[in-house]
């Protein structure tokens, strides 16, 4: 296996900047998850890894060795693509044997390789079937087979499960999970799912117009939003953002905004003290705010008032789209409590959970 280090890699295609002075480390083993929206960047890094495109500036290291200008056949990495990319006028058992061949590995090798591969898989008694024969779960074991038979020490996923309907994708994350936990081979995945991204990945790195924006475990990136960005791109549904002004009130640092005044926590104050009078975004997620009926801790300084909108019953939750003042928000709450829309509620915040950003930069300041 072997660790991948970015330093600095900008790729251009005139005068855009897909990839901005990107740098990161992957470390021998590790799994992690390139995630942002269509068109941010996360594809042309990963290309830029595997040699299909030349970083205009900056290093690509695997191992020790700077991979710049070698060709991807001689950097011991395999892909799997979106499509599958598949032979179709071979079957199985040959398309994941088809790169063992190129590098002339003997035929009993590649005989062992290839059936321990297909059992690992589940696709032991497909080896005989051509593409078309096969679902698309099935086409997407045998590309995943034909990188692992190879055992490369990288592997490079570029969006392998979009083309699967929602149930499959959820069984394929899990093996893609078990896969990794018996194989240990360094990875790459690219997705604009963030539940893929916060499933799979050891650690996440957000994208955004081609800068890493936050590079950590998930949990932390979803706990700790480096930015405005990251904290409404993480989370679904998005984080809610409110403009208000910070203030204080009664000896507490407030949030107050058109039709709300919530208190912050007294450990917050530290970090925005020096922020009393501005403009700022308070940011909340929807499954922290929660309803009078089930509210834990009903402080004062912890509700607001909001008129329903419209109410999306989903089984085990109720999401409530509601407005306050002017502005809609979005709460994720109790399904059995009694919401309809043209209602007033009354929310209540979790106000350790919440967050405050700069208006101007977008960085978290809490």
């Amino acid at each position: 296996m072997a660790e991948v280090r970015l330093e600095n890699v900008t790729k251009k295609f005139g005068d855009l900047k897909a990839v901005n002075n990107a740098s990161l480390r992957i470390e021998d083993s590790e799994f992690i998850v390139l995630v942002g929206p269509s068109g941010c960047g996360k594809t042309t890094t990963l290309r830029c890894v595997a040699g299909l495109e030349e970083p205009t500036e900056g290093e690509v290291y695997i191992g020790d060795q700077v991979v710049n200008g070698v060709p991807p056949k001689d950097r011991d990495i395999a892909m799997v693509f979106q499509n599958y990319a598949l032979y179709p006028h071979m079957d199985v058992y040959n398309n994941i044997a088809f790169g063992l061949k190129l590098r002339k590995l003997p035929k009993d090798e590649i005989e062992e390789r290839v059936n321990k591969t297909a059992k690992l898989l589940g696709i032991e008694g497909k080896l005989k079937s051509k593409p078309k024969e096969l679902s698309g779960g099935q086409r997407q074991r045998v590309a995943v087979g034909r990188a692992i038979a190879r055992n490369p020490k990288v592997f490079l996923f570029d969006e392998p499960l979009s083309n699967l309907d929602a149930k499959l994708r959820v069984q394929m994350r899990a093996e893609l999970q078990e896969l990794h936990h018996d194989l240990a081979t360094t990875s790459m995945y690219v997705t604009h799912d963030q539940v893929e991204a916060m499933t799979l990945g050891n650690r996440v790195a957000v994208i955004d117009e081609g800068v890493i924006q936050q590079y950590a475990p998930p949990q932390e990136i979803y706990d700790h939003p480096n930015n405005q960005f990251v904290a409404g791109f993480i989370g679904s549904p998005s984080m809610n953002f409110l403009v208000a002004q910070l203030v204080e009130q009664n000896g507490h640092l407030t949030i107050k905004g058109e039709g709300f005044s919530l208190v912050l926590p007294d450990e917050f104050t530290k970090e925005l003290e020096d922020r009393k009078g501005e403009e700022v975004t308070f940011g909340v997620r929807p499954e922290d705010l929660v309803s009078e009926e089930t509210a834990h801790d009903r402080s004062e300084g912890t509700d607001m008032d909001v008129h329903i909108l419209v109410t999306e019953p989903l089984g085990d939750e109720i999401l409530v789209h509601a407005e306050v003042a002017d502005e809609e928000i979005v709460a994720q709450l109790d399904p059995r409590i009694d919401v309809a829309p043209d209602q007033d509620l009354k929310l209540y915040a979790n106000m350790q959970y919440t967050h405050v950003f700069d208006n101007e930069t977008g960085d978290a300041l809490i």
